[in-house]
């Protein structure tokens, strides 16, 4: 069964009052949610929290999804508007919490394979619309179409925003000492 079918299925069960079904969804879904909002937050506590706020606001707007095959990208929709919210919150405010320390990139003389890290630290460089796409493409292996719809834009619209995003991070890469 794929997945999506699956899902849709869980969806259906947990709409109807089934919580060994929502809580399956919640186990499919808590890590790649968290791994997305941590990417476009960069900072762990700040991820869990707002985790825990897309997760609620998924709970209570469940029963309204109409398309339940729709679910992921429905949920990263509701993920990516609580980070937006929190961002808006967190730059609203007269004080801004001083970042965390930062490290240094450091080139890799041994390989031109990027670790984790790097990747991330090139991410970290990238504006949010950018960032957002690249790791909605590439990290979540959306389709370009679910991609456009998590972020409220035509289809063309993501797959330019998803080439743009492609030349700046290599560029960003390139900037840090990184090889193309």
């Amino acid at each position: 069964m794929r997945q999506d079918t699956s899902d849709a299925l869980l969806v259906v069960r947990a709409q109807l009052g089934d919580r060994g079904s929502l809580g399956e969804l919640v186990d499919r879904w808590h890590e790649p949610l968290w791994r997305y909002v941590h990417r476009l937050l960069g900072r762990p506590g700040a991820t869990d929290d707002v985790s825990q706020e897309a997760w609620a606001a998924v709970l209570k707007a469940l029963p309204r999804l109409r398309e339940p095959e729709r679910f992921a990208p429905w949920l990263f929709t509701i993920a990516r508007r609580t980070v937006l919210d929190h961002l808006r919150d967190r730059y609203g405010r007269a004080e801004v919490e001083a970042d965390e320390t930062t490290f240094e990139a450091v080139p890799d003389e041994v390989s031109t394979v990027l670790d984790r890290r790097e990747v991330d630290e090139g991410l970290a460089g990238l504006p949010p619309r950018e960032r957002d796409v690249l790791v909605l493409f590439y990290l979540l292996d959306f389709p370009l179409a679910d991609c456009a719809q998590v972020l409220q834009v035509p289809p063309g619209t993501a797959k330019s925003r998803l080439h743009r995003a492609r030349r700046m991070l290599r560029e960003n890469l390139v900037e840090k000492g990184y090889q193309s």
